[in-house]
């Protein structure tokens, strides 16, 4: 099997791995048990992920991490305004 098949297919399975917590998010508009230090140190974390992307020009690495980023900071931001509604 060819490298890249395994890295989108790693990238599509690790991205898509927020949607269900987004989707479980906007349903239930209970979000107070995810971490918000955990989902800060993982954006920090995708963004060095996506600026070595960059810097290889890898475009397999751009597009996971910076969706990645922005289903990490939906849930962020769900998570907040949840709480505020409280």
């Amino acid at each position: 099997m060819e490298w890249k098949i395994v890295g989108i297919i790693a990238a599509v399975c690790t991205t898509t791995g927020f949607i269900p917590q987004i989707i479980k998010g906007v349903r239930t508009k209970k979000l107070e048990d995810i971490s918000p230090i955990m989902y800060i140190l993982l954006i920090f974390g995708l963004s060095l992920w996506l600026s070595y992307g960059v810097h290889l020009k890898d475009m397999i690495i751009i597009a996971a991490n910076a969706a990645a980023i922005v289903f990490s900071v939906f849930i962020l931001i769900l998570r907040y305004k949840y709480m505020r509604q409280r």
